[in-house]
């Protein structure tokens, strides 16, 4: 069985010291270009490649980051992690990927297991089930910075990266007004998550500033099932104002909500209306797909963490991990989509 080629063996072979090949290696200044390009060339000739164990040890790091994610199946989270990885490749970084699948419990072993296993630092869209966040604030007693994004916590002093929901929102109430559409429902998600919360805002903010009445009973929650969609649903079609058109929370929530409609022979596009967000490449697919859906730039988001993260990482560690928070905040994009004419005439 052959031996892994060691730094001595490209030292001897150049005849040069060992220090002077691990800091050539390292692009320490100290090194001329010449003997730079030298040694890589041996390297690269005999097949040496860097031992990470020796460089944990070095510089106190694992060159790994760990992602947690509610549901890798939805395309939204996997544009993501596109993202998340194609930033952490140009660092040389390894990605440690887990799903809490939108349960609380699962989110927080995933989290404990994260650190056991010594990641550099931790990305997270929370589940959205979520409501202690203790799991995350002991990270920082391990020097393990963390960055949330897209479903971020409702809290203070967080780094994090979003895209601005109450003004997506705006943009999608507006839209339907100018549509003619006149009694506006909206279909929100959980109430305890941030992004819900920044919708409802939207939502009146958008009625206040064309001075109609904000009515309560037109805004009701999912918890994101297809059972709780439909009892959404099943709401706002028995309120005393009928809504003509509905803001949903994602897209995956408009297929729940339209075919709904459809079951109960209500015209979708002629009758009511949909506008929802995320912009997910099936959407225009579908049968019924939304009037409109507000682009929340997953792979951006999913790559402006990791950047944050690294900026993190790279601080010195006099600096602390939590002295000053930084807010990344993404502008929505509304995107039109093509209107069909209800096929069931």
């Amino acid at each position: 069985m052959s031996i892994a080629p060691t730094i001595k063996e490209i030292a001897k072979r150049l005849g040069i010291s060992a220090s002077t090949v691990s800091r050539a290696m390292h692009d320490h200044k100290s090194i001329g270009l010449r003997t730079k390009a030298r040694v890589q060339e041996v390297a690269k000739e005999l097949g040496y490649e860097a031992n990470k164990t020796a460089i944990f040890f070095q510089q106190k790091k694992t060159f790994t980051i760990g992602v947690l994610l509610p549901e890798l199946s939805e395309a939204f989270f996997a544009e993501a992690i596109s993202g998340i990885e194609d930033a952490a490749s140009k660092k040389d970084y390894v990605v440690l990927l887990g799903q809490s699948h939108d349960d609380e419990e699962k989110e927080r072993k995933i989290i404990a297991s994260m650190k056991a296993h010594r990641v550099d630092g931790i990305i997270v869209s929370i589940a959205k089930k979520t409501n202690d966040y203790r799991h995350f604030e002991a990270l920082e007693k391990f020097g393990i910075p963390i960055v949330f994004f897209d479903r971020i916590p409702g809290v203070q002093n967080i780094h994090y990266v979003a895209c601005n929901m109450r003004l997506g929102t705006i943009s999608a109430v507006d839209f339907l007004l100018k549509k003619g559409r006149r009694i506006i429902g909206m279909i929100n998600g959980p109430e305890k998550l941030f992004a819900s919360q920044e919708r409802k805002q939207g939502y009146i903010d958008a009625m206040t500033k064309r001075r109609l009445k904000y009515d309560p009973n037109l805004i009701v929650n999912t918890d994101l099932t297809k059972e709780g969609t439909n009892h959404a649903m099943a709401e706002l079609l028995a309120a005393k104002r009928k809504p003509d058109a509905i803001v949903a929370f994602n897209d995956y929530v408009v297929l729940d909500a339209v075919q709904y409609a459809r079951e109960k022979n209500i015209k979708v596009n002629d009758e009511i209306a949909f506008v929802s967000y995320a912009n997910l490449p099936f959407s225009i697919h579908a049968v019924y797909p939304p009037l409109a859906s507000v682009e929340q730039y997953p792979y951006l988001q999913g790559q402006k963490a990791t950047e944050l993260l690294f900026q993190i990482l790279e601080l010195p560690k006099e600096d602390g991990l939590n002295d000053k928070y930084t807010k990344i905040i993404i502008e929505p994009s509304l995107i039109v989509h093509k209107l069909i004419v209800n096929q069931d005439k």
